[in-house]
């Protein structure tokens, strides 16, 4: 792949040279031998795998690489290894889900990043490799990688921040799993921009301006995006070190949705400084997600019949790229409304279900959580244990199956919420909100994600 001619500061047509490694067969004295060795590092960029474990015998070992995250930077040796990824399961089990041999050539660096997805049999390893230099005074050297699998040939492009783009714009074209070699350029400003090949008036992701300091080395890889907003892909940039950080689109969102878990509230209306953005929800109904310009906002829980009765009255700033579920939790009789406002995480994962519970039930009072495979819990352990009203999970992953919840006051192997069976699959995301019942009936739980389809 090359670089075409875009920028006058850009360095364009620097060549990969791959170099062997040779050997001596010295018949003098035995002298020390030193073997020569490359940099080498993993980048997880498989959408839907879990985290994994890279090894190769003595020479490599990283654990727990999650996904956007890469492993440290470790000489091995110039004459290759071979490499075997493993996906960690959720019974802490691994199994190998990639074991390529890799091949060095001495006088490059090297990145093996885990590309595709699980559940299509598309996952795979793409070798990255450049000149194991260093940028120039005043320079940076910046290498661009297509890992993001599912999206098609882009092309890249590198500007100034207020260029306007054309097809002369163009920095690189790339397919998926293809690769630029490493360019040296000015510090300074700059603004990328990603287009589906030949059409540059449609971006698909923007940066904004990025600040590229003196002395940069790094690869800029294109992965499916996790973030919320409009755009298929965000960016991972990794240092030689194996440093990691992300380059969100600039027209990231926060995503939103809204549950109402307060049994004796009538319906509500949801203002946004002070504009109504939800109307009439009900107990115990929710909302979708609703994508949300980030920054700082008066959020009014008021009543549907009238919106002079306000029961939420809360400052909150939501920010880019994040998810998030609000509940308005507590009691009206009580006087103890509240909102309540859980992280998101919607990566799926195709080896495992991830489930994660919270307790909104103000009448429970502290639980035990059981997630057992039969209704009875008499010899079992809680999963969860003295679980507080306004305490969550997390998310857990668990093994695709049949699973039965009951929810006990902590100590008590009588079931206040539940038993409940639930049929788990992989790729999903199952979220139980625990509430109140309605007019002094049992307390229930409230289905989010991939309970409801």
């Amino acid at each position: 792949m090359q670089w075409k001619n875009s920028l006058t500061v850009l360095a364009l047509g620097a060549a990969l040279s791959l170099t062997g490694c040779g050997g001596s067969d010295s018949k003098d004295a035995p002298a020390p031998v030193s073997t020569p060795t490359v940099s080498l590092k993993v980048v997880h960029a498989a959408v839907d795998a879990p985290a994994v474990n890279a090894t190769s015998g003595d020479v490599f070992n990283a654990n727990n690489i999650a996904f956007g995250k890469a492993s440290p930077a470790v000489k091995v040796p110039a004459t290759g290894i071979g490499l075997a990824v493993s996906a960690i399961l959720p019974d802490n089990t691994t199994t190998a889900v990639l074991t390529p041999s890799l091949t060095f050539a001495s006088g490059q660096t090297y990145t093996a990043y885990a590309v595709g997805r699980v559940a299509d049999n598309s996952l795979g390893a793409l070798l990255v490799n450049a000149p194991d230099n260093t940028p120039s005074a005043g320079n940076a050297l910046l290498q661009v990688v297509h890992a993001a699998a599912g999206a098609p040939t882009v092309d890249v492009h590198l500007t100034a921040p207020t260029a306007a783009l054309s097809s002369s714009t163009v920095t690189a074209t790339l397919p998926f799993r293809q690769f630029t070699g490493a360019v040296s350029v000015p510090a300074g400003d700059y603004r990328i921009r990603i287009t589906p090949a030949g059409a540059p008036a449609t971006v698909v992701f923007d940066s904004g301006t990025v600040a590229i300091p003196a002395g940069a080395n790094l690869q800029v890889a294109a992965i499916n995006n996790r973030f919320a907003g409009p755009s298929p892909v965000s960016l991972l940039t990794v240092d030689p070190n194996g440093a990691t950080s992300d380059i969100r689109d600039v027209n990231s969102t926060t995503a939103v949705r809204v549950v109402h878990a307060v049994a004796d509230a009538p319906a509500v209306d949801v203002l946004l400084n002070n504009s109504r953005a939800i109307t009439n929800l009900k107990y115990p109904e929710f909302t979708g997600y609703a994508q949300i310009r980030p920054g700082a906002y008066n959020v009014k829980v008021a009543a549907n019949a009238n919106n002079a009765v306000v029961v939420i009255n809360a400052d909150l700033n939501l920010a880019a790229g994040n998810f998030a579920t609000i509940l308005a939790t507590g009691s009206l009789a009580a006087n103890s409304i509240r909102p309540w406002v859980l992280a998101d995480t919607p990566r799926r994962v195709a080896t495992a279900a991830q489930v994660r519970i919270a307790h909104a039930s103000t009448v429970a009072g502290r639980v035990d959580i059981y997630v057992t495979a039969t209704r009875d819990i008499s010899t079992s352990t809680p999963a969860f244990r003295d679980v507080p009203f306004m305490a969550e999970t997390g998310y857990v992953n668990l093994k695709p199956g049949s699973y039965v919840v009951t929810v006990t006051p902590t100590g008590s192997k009588t079931a206040a919420i539940g038993p409940v069976q639930l049929q788990l699959a992989g790729n999903k995301i199952y979220t139980a909100v625990a509430r109140d019942g309605i007019a002094g009936a049992a307390p229930g739980l409230i289905l989010l994600d991939d309970f409801n389809p």
